[in-house]
């Protein structure tokens, strides 16, 4: 387990990196996959706004 906590402190950047990418592919894949079909939904009804949550959010777990 101590060697994983170092990893990850050496290599902070490439995991938020990893993390956004992440989270920004999986805001897409809501988007695509439930979304919302009305367009009442101001984060979900848009691929741009929901790929953008989906990154800051994977950037946000990651720090």
């Amino acid at each position: 387990m101590e060697k994983i906590k170092t990893y990850l402190k050496e290599h902070k950047l490439t995991v938020r990196i990893v993390a956004m990418i992440l989270g920004a592919a999986l805001g897409f894949a809501y988007y695509k996959f439930i979304g919302c079909k009305s367009g009442a939904c101001p984060i979900t009804s848009n691929p741009y706004i929901s790929t953008a949550w989906g990154a800051l959010m994977g950037y946000l777990v990651a720090g």
